[in-house]
């Protein structure tokens, strides 16, 4: 058995190998119900009639809750960040009620005394269904003629918003040559290793709500419940446990179970729990990806650009719960690591009915990669220009940072500012190391013996770091001398613990095993927006930062103050507060209780205490601007987003005769600031690649022309396995940002960003003695490869 004391030295992985991870289906509580959903078979159709009569009969049922049986939540949920450019920004409600808008939108739910009596209670529920006319395909739905999703709305275009920096008519005027793609992204889902869970508990004595979810901001689902359901903010607790992958997917607020399942619990004055199984987390849980970009470039004949213009249809589901997030990132990330003056992004977000569509890991990033790379490498080609070539003459240069799309808005409502980088001694030790002249000899030589390998090459930016704000506590307990932190991010397994923990250990000069990280729970950390965005280092890590130098500050001066000696004098080491001459020493511990003097009796550390304050009573009144103990709490708030950068190369083989795609070799080099902990970097690049290989070569919802997802188990949808991923060459630069004290950027979503450009650019190369049409379409699915070379 695992002590108390080992338990609290493990890292997260060993934590987790050992089996003592804790999710939301681990937890058990006694006399718990739980829950089933009904949940729509059609893509469009209005609802005749529900008929529960059967499933009210059926064993173990507690409750069936309809649209009309949730009194004030039977209205459209929030619409969570608004924006001028949306024209009609739909939400659904949770439950619904006259009509349905994809499959899988949820029309009743049955709570009964196990999961089993749920189910068995759901299939008994007959819904009459009114089919209505759709369409699925989002070229088809942007078009003024389409069926619409919402019958209120004249066609069905959400949102609509253009992005101008510079004058393009400039770029017109002045080009040499004109190139012009259309490529296309499609849909994808997260399929994180956790699906979604919810369970909520209610204290009909005191009137609290504490909710266990699944969720990447607590804090927001904490504040989102007691507005809905009426409660005191200080009566809602949320927890978000253990949680196995997130990716954005567990990032939207509210899902109706997040909602539904605590109301429940209210209601039934009994605990009450949720867990979706695989297939509901395909159909019912948030996807991303689908877009078409329609991209051109205004060149000079030596390959240097002058003006984009991207014409962009963003597929935005059934409904708007994000607002246009994801297409507000890819039209502002569109220019990537490249001087382009001027730039002109018009987007049309168009309502389809399928799952709506949240942030997913990239959150529009890959979509503008995708379009500008293989743009780039289609101008290189008609100006007869090296690829690697025609990208040195467009980065932005060392000198040119900060670098201002001057009218380019991004999320965070501030100007477009690439703040820091080395753009062009990334691409050249990139190049250094894939070592381009031998591997085209090498390439000759293959194709003599009918192999085709090919050779890709992408770079790609990452706005990262956004806020508004995060915060963290650090306090040092007394008597134990355990260092205690908590922020309002919460972890899916970037190891979050291990990343504060060295920031203040690397400040306090305390050994790791003393320093305790708490996240995800709203008691512990009640402000804050959670882990999204690639923010959690920036924006939280430099709130931790910020506290921990506080204390370590309060540390200095109480001692000094006991030793009677200058703050400049006093050293932190190893747990200890000492002269920096050696004379005087006391434990940390020791400091902390002599800052809260009402713990003066319990141990040694204790004695100590009393020996150097020279006292024995309970210590003498604080001044007014002192609190007991030495505490910080710090809140940091970036001034805009800071960006990153990557560059990418794979060399790959097609198979021409069944469109198989086989990476040989993968390279990244990447840029995120300073780096705090390299494993966790190395981690979060590596994995993002991982993930970037699936979208780029296997993932895609196979929905069919009645909206039904066709591959809903991991039998049906590809993804790679371990063999499917080559051993990553990974190289850093470190070019810290300006924009706060760590001088870090975000790493979270970086390592999938160019992955399907890269891999498109290698195809492309490797069947150039085959005349393929050239790749336009992600997923590069064998099928499609395949049928690329038959054209």
């Amino acid at each position: 058995m695992t002590s108390t004391s080992e338990r609290r030295q493990l890292n997260e992985e060993e934590r987790f190998v050992r089996g003592q991870g804790r999710f939301v289906d681990d937890l058990t509580f006694t006399g718990a119900l739980h829950v089933a959903f009904v949940r729509s078979t059609y893509a469009r159709a209005t609802i005749v009639k529900v008929d529960i009569s059967q499933a009210q009969c059926s064993p173990g049922v507690v409750a069936i809750y309809q649209a009309k049986d949730i009194g004030m939540l039977n209205s459209p949920l929030p619409l969570l960040i608004p924006h001028p450019a949306i024209i009609s920004g739909k939400t659904q409600s949770p439950l619904a009620e006259y009509e349905v808008h994809y499959v899988g939108q949820p029309i009743a739910m049955i709570v009964a005394e196990s999961r089993y009596d749920a189910e068995d209670a759901a299939a008994w529920v007959d819904v009459e269904y009114s089919p209505l006319p759709f369409v699925i395909d989002l070229a088809k739905a942007a078009q003024k003629e389409a069926p619409r999703v919402h019958a209120d709305m004249s066609d069905n275009i959400g949102a609509r918003f253009t992005q101008k920096s510079g004058m393009l008519s400039t770029a017109q005027r002045l080009a040499d040559h004109v190139t012009t793609v259309t490529v296309h992204m499609d849909r994808a889902t997260a399929a994180p290793i956790e699906t979604r869970a919810v369970a909520a508990e209610f204290d009909d004595r005191t009137g609290e709500l504490t909710v266990w979810d699944t969720a990447q901001a607590p804090i927001a689902v904490r504040n989102g419940l007691a507005a809905l359901l009426e409660l005191d903010e200080h009566r809602v607790r949320v927890i978000a446990p253990d949680v196995g992958g997130g990716f954005g997917q567990k990032l939207l607020f509210f899902y109706p179970d997040e909602l539904l399942v605590p109301f429940a619990a209210m209601q039934l004055k009994r605990p009450v729990k949720y867990t979706e199984d695989r297939r509901e987390n395909f159909l019912a849980s948030s996807q991303e990806r689908t877009q078409i970009h329609s991209l051109t470039l205004y060149a000079r004949k030596n390959g240097e650009i002058l003006g984009l213009h991207d014409n962009i249809q963003h597929d935005s589901g059934a409904f708007m719960p994000y607002g246009i997030i994801v297409a507000h990132v890819s039209a502002t990330s569109i220019a990537g690591p490249y001087r382009i003056p001027h730039l002109h992004i018009d987007c049309d977000v168009v309502y389809t009915p399928t799952m709506p569509v949240t942030p997913y890991r990239g959150c529009g990033r890959p979509h503008a990669c995708f379009a500008i790379e293989r743009a780039l490498d289609q101008l290189a080609l008609e100006l007869s220009i090296d690829p690697v070539e025609i990208r040195k003459r467009n980065l932005i240069r060392d000198d040119e940072f900060p670098y201002r799309r001057e009218g380019l808005v991004f999320q965070d409502g501030a100007s477009v500012e690439l703040d820091s980088g080395q753009y062009l001694r990334a691409l050249d030790m990139l190049s250094n190391a894939v070592n381009f002249e031998t591997f085209r000899a090498e390439q000759a030589c293959y194709r003599s013996q009918g192999r085709y390998l090919g050779v890709g090459l992408a770079c790609c930016v990452e706005g990262t770091g956004i806020g508004p704000y995060e915060g963290a506590i650090v306090r040092v307990h007394p008597i134990s001398g355990n260092v205690f932190v908590s922020s309002g991010v919460t972890c899916q397994g970037q190891d979050h613990k291990a990343l504060f923990t060295r920031i203040v250990a690397e400040q306090l000069s305390v050994p790791p095993r003393q320093i305790i990280v708490l996240g995800g729970d709203t008691h512990a950390f009640d402000l804050g927006g959670g882990t999204y965005a690639s923010r959690s280092t920036v924006v939280a890590g430099n709130a931790v930062y910020l506290a921990a130098c506080q204390v370590r500050q309060e540390i200095r001066q109480k001692a000094a103050a006991v030793f009677g000696v200058s703050v400049e004098e006093v050293i932190l080491e190893n747990g200890q507060v000492r002269h920096r001459n050696g004379s005087l020493t006391m434990p940390l511990a020791a400091v902390a209780t002599l800052a809260n003097p009402l713990r003066y009796a319990f141990n040694d550390t204790a004695r100590i205490a009393t020996q150097f304050a020279g006292q024995h009573h309970d210590g003498p009144a604080l001044a007014r601007d002192k609190t007991p103990g030495i505490e910080s709490r710090t809140f940091f708030s970036p001034p805009r987003a800071c960006w990153g950068f990557g560059a990418h190369a794979v060399i790959v083989e097609v198979d021409p005769g069944t469109g198989h795609v086989t990476l040989l070799r993968y390279l990244c080099i990447h840029d995120c600031g300073h780096i705090i902990n390299h494993d966790i970097v190395r981690g979060q690049i590596i994995g993002g690649i991982a993930q970037g290989i699936g979208g780029a070569l296997y993932e895609s919802l196979g929905i069919n022309k009645h909206g039904e997802v066709q591959n809903s188990t991991f039998s049906q949808f590809l993804m790679p396995q371990t063999a499917d991923i080559p051993d990553i060459e990974l190289m850093h630069l470190e070019t810290p940002t300006p924009l706060n004290p760590l001088g870090v950027k975000g790493v979270g979503e970086a390592g999938c960003i160019a992955v399907s450009a890269v891999i498109a650019s290698a195809i492309d190369d490797a069947l150039t003695p085959l005349n393929s049409a050239p790749v336009r379409h992600s997923p590069m699915t064998a099928p499609y490869i395949y049928q690329r070379l038959k054209k």
